[in-house]
């Protein structure tokens, strides 16, 4: 099996199309559909369905079309490494955050990394939950993490640095948005976007917070991200509860209230436990007291 194979399989899974692949990737028609059957050969299944009018996956195609992408970014996120680190960077460190993060700590962490290790190169990951920042660290495509404890599985280690209220996010039309604060048991009635992740992290917390207030909330719709999650709150189809860290996140047709009586969630770094990474452990010394500083 040849990466040229996969990244030609990819190519048509993404198109649908031998014809458009084959033009993108600047090679004849014939040589990609001959590459293509001597995959499905060396793996012994079908991957797509060709018909005269279309080409579709099967669901063995499906799964490949996953894990193939998966491989292809972690090979490509290490050759961006190799040439960064040719090219005179003394090392790299990838770096994931989970939701609001990016915003209210990214900033600080770049400024504080561009000016004591000049040499590191930071590759930044944004607006990824903590069960994905935890796989990424356990398969090495990230090295560093922000995320909200407890980690996902073994192999991790994490360090509290922040505790964050809760705030509830509503459509600007609300009732509740013309107030300055809100009771977590008054929105018993009310239907919640959540996130889709079924491990999230935040979710859990709401959850646990909205059963002590005496009920268990709603789920009207989930999102895979916060961006998507605000959109749909300003959408009117429901309202969120979140890291207060999101009113770093303006979006028009929201709006963000404080929480009364509501345990805050922790935010933490987090790293693969036996790194040895020279960067890494730069990184970190760099950070050490800069996250919690004032």
């Amino acid at each position: 099996m040849e990466l040229r194979q996969l990244r030609y399989f990819v190519a048509v899974a993404e198109t649908c199309h031998f014809s458009r692949a084959a033009a993108g990737l600047h090679i004849a028609q014939p040589a990609l559909s001959q590459a293509i059957r001597q995959l499905e050969h060396e793996l012994g299944a079908t991957l797509l369905i060709r018909t005269t009018r279309r080409v579709s996956l099967t669901a063995a195609g499906e799964f490949f079309l996953v894990e193939i992408r998966r491989i292809l970014e972690s090979l490509d996120a290490g050759v961006r490494g190799v040439r960064k680190i040719a090219d005179g960077w003394g090392g790299l460190v990838r770096l994931g955050l989970t939701g609001t993060a990016a915003h209210t700590h990214l900033p600080r962490i770049a400024r504080t990394i561009r000016h004591s290790l000049p040499s590191i190169a930071l590759e930044i990951h944004a607006d990824l939950l903590t069960p994905a920042q935890c796989d990424r660290l356990r398969d090495g495509t990230l090295d560093l993490a922000v995320l909200r404890p407890p980690v996902i599985g073994d192999g991790i280690v994490a360090r509290t640095f922040e505790t964050e209220a809760l705030a509830v996010a509503l459509p600007a039309g609300h009732p509740f948005a013309v107030r300055s604060s809100v009771g977590l048991g008054e929105l018993g009635g009310e239907e919640f976007i959540m996130y889709a992740a079924a491990d999230s992290v935040v979710n859990s917390a709401v959850v646990r917070a909205c059963q002590s207030a005496g009920f268990t909330p709603r789920k009207a719709h989930t999102a895979q991200g916060t961006a998507v999650l605000l959109a749909l709150v300003a959408a009117g189809l429901g309202l969120a509860v979140l890291p207060a860290g999101v009113r770093a996140v303006p979006f028009e047709g929201a709006v963000f209230r404080d929480l009364d009586d509501v345990e805050p969630v922790e935010l933490a770094l987090a790293w693969r436990r036996g790194d040895d990474n020279p960067a890494l452990t730069a990184v970190m010394t760099a950070l050490d007291g800069e996250l919690t500083a004032a």
